[in-house]
């Protein structure tokens, strides 16, 4: 496993916990550097100690965090071959009473954020005409349920743009793939009154290796396949 991805620099995006803390870890057992980042330090240093590990603390939504980001990995490590950009929050609830602040702030990570760093790692990979982009979306970027309209439209949003960005790409050597979770077993859902596993009814949702591993069959295919998209569900309850 180990040399899966030797000598690629990949950067993370809301590494903290869940999903981006496990794709982390993951590629650096497979041999990558990475530039971890997240809103808290505290939370960044459950990561560990790696000398192939850097950690950058802050607001992805702010203008120049992206590019900081980029800086970061070719300061460090030289170059940049993968972002993934993982950062998200989830707010839910009836579009007649959900709380409109949550769904600004929801939009401004969701989708804000999501852009400001594909638009500025999809113009470094151009210009280097390799690197490959993989965005977290989710199985309700795919369709709506009652109360998780909101957060539906945020990650249609990112499957539209990795839908046209992979589209005018295509005759590029620059790769871009959306990742699709159903539900997980993360932070996002902390502050719900009621989980959604327990709403659903669901036994065994998907916990975050679970995508870091999808993740990292995606980042090791050959040059020459992509996957576009990839859905992960629970295998009981998923529909």
């Amino acid at each position: 496993m180990k040399e899966l991805l030797e000598g690629r620099v990949a950067v993370v995006t809301g590494s903290g916990s869940g999903i981006g803390a496990a794709v982390t870890q993951s590629f650096l057992k497979s041999g990558a550097s990475v530039v971890a980042t997240g809103r808290r330090m505290k939370k960044l240093e459950r990561l560990g100690q790696h000398e192939q590990l850097e950690l950058v603390a802050g607001d992805v939504t702010e203008p120049d965090f992206a590019g900081h980001l980029l800086d970061t990995a070719i300061s460090r490590f030289g170059k940049c071959d993968i972002v993934v950009n993982n950062a998200g929050v989830m707010w839910a609830g009836p579009s007649h009473e959900i709380d409109i602040e949550h769904v600004i702030s929801m939009v401004r990570v969701n989708i804000e954020a999501a852009f400001r760093v594909a638009h500025l790692f999809v113009r470094h990979f151009y210009k280097q005409n390799s690197g490959h982009i993989i965005n977290t979306s989710s199985v309700l970027g795919t369709k709506v349920r009652p109360n998780a309209g909101a957060y539906s439209a945020t990650k249609y949003a990112v499957e539209a743009l990795s839908e046209t960005m992979r589209m005018e790409l295509s005759e590029t050597n620059v790769k871009v793939t959306c990742v699709e979770p159903g539900l997980v077993m993360t932070d996002l859902h902390d502050h719900f009154d009621v989980h959604p596993k327990d709403a659903s009814g669901l036994d065994e949702p998907l916990v975050p290796d679970d995508i870091a591993r999808i993740v990292l069959e995606v980042a090791t295919q050959p040059e020459h396949v992509l996957i576009p998209k990839v859905m992960v569900l629970p295998k009981h309850g998923a529909i």
